[in-house]
């Protein structure tokens, strides 16, 4: 199956995140500890909670952590009261901007994202003004130097829409978010690799930028990714190629 140039985008936005270790724990313990509080803290009962993990493991998180994480939301420890709120917006070029957040006071993280648009050239939208953009897809990278055809029998078989071969000669399997586990669980069962997996918003189309638009939109994702309450940011650019050479 063809690939499309739309998972570039968030390969790049994730891996300028990994990069930063105590920014990606935050993110994980704080989708630990929702997780079990929305679906329980029995991962066999919550898939949401089972992927999580899953990341958090990857992540070399220790295990003593998760379960702290997993025993706050599930009710067993006293922590903060966490809710998941989204914010939608457009950036420098009419870029679609979500912003997807955990917060304990909605106020502050409402007013750190407003000031995060608005230095950038932006605007903070309303709900639903770029959401339609936007799908919900379960997207599941699979290491290299593995059997590429297996990869694609295996996953078509257990419901993929898309596969795409990268660059790192990785595998990017997408699916219907309903498919998700399904695909994911094939895949283990015959002992093939996961480097990650995890639902995402994917943008339907994307907006090709030029070099000054592009380096304006990736300040803006940069700050917005850098706010303590952000778990995740989806935009639909296409950044300019060469755009990296130029940041510092």
């Amino acid at each position: 199956m063809a690939g499309h140039s739309k998972w570039a985008n968030i390969k790049h936005r994730k891996g300028r995140q990994d990069a930063k270790r105590g920014k990606v724990f935050s993110v994980l313990i704080r989708e630990l500890t929702v997780a079990a509080k929305l679906g329980g803290g029995v991962p066999d009962d919550n898939p949401r909670l089972r992927t999580a993990i899953d990341k958090a493991l990857s992540a070399n998180m220790t295990k003593d952590t998760i379960e702290r994480a997993v025993q706050r939301g599930a009710g067993g420890l006293e922590g903060e009261n966490l809710e998941e709120v989204s914010f939608e917006g457009y950036g420098p070029g009419g870029i679609a901007v979500i912003v997807e957040s955990m917060t304990d006071n909605n106020n502050r993280t409402v007013a750190e994202v407003r000031h995060a648009f608005t230095k950038s050239g932006g605007n903070l939208g309303t709900n639903g003004s770029v959401s339609y953009l936007f799908e919900k897809k379960g997207i599941i990278t699979v290491s290299a130097n593995q059997d590429t055809d297996q990869i694609m029998e295996i996953s078509i078989e257990a419901g993929a829409e898309d596969l795409e071969i990268n660059d790192d000669k990785t595998v990017t399997v997408s699916s219907a978010p309903e498919d998700f586990e399904h695909i994911k669980n094939a895949l283990i069962e015959k002992e093939i690799e996961i480097d990650d997996s995890e639902i995402s918003l994917i943008p339907e189309t994307t907006i090709q930028a030029d070099l000054d638009t592009s380096l304006k939109a990736y300040k803006l994702l940069e700050m917005l990714e850098d706010l303590d309450d952000t778990q995740n940011v989806t935009s639909n650019i296409e950044f300019a190629e060469g755009m990296m050479d130029q940041l510092d």
